[in-house]
């Protein structure tokens, strides 16, 4: 009999942490799914930078792309090659287009 009500003592202590943690739990419940939802719809400023980043090396390197091919019909046409004179003229205009999405280094 002492046993048995040691023992459901030892019970409603530990059932007693238990509901008190459970009712903690339901009662951040709802914070904890806001500031996810924040987090997860918008962006921090480092995110915002990194993204512009990436963006801004793709133009670069894009743009690259462009003046080496550029540089090659160029040679072509002054070889007397027509159809590379047109591909170099399309170039030119895609270059001209890019350009002003491209900052200027710094001198």
């Amino acid at each position: 009999m002492f046993y048995k009500l040691i023992a459901a003592a030892l019970a409603t202590a530990a059932l007693s942490g238990c509901l008190a943690k459970t009712a903690l739990d339901v009662a951040t419940l709802p914070v904890k799914v806001a500031s996810k939802t924040v987090d997860a719809v918008t962006t921090s400023q480092a995110e915002a930078d990194q993204k512009r980043g990436r963006e801004l090396r793709k133009r670069e390197q894009r743009l690259g792309e462009l003046k080496r091919d550029y540089d090659k019909q160029a040679k072509k046409c002054f070889g007397g090659d027509a159809d590379a004179c047109a591909r170099r003229d399309k170039l030119g205009a895609e270059i001209a287009q890019l350009m002003p999405l491209v900052p200027a280094e710094p001198n």
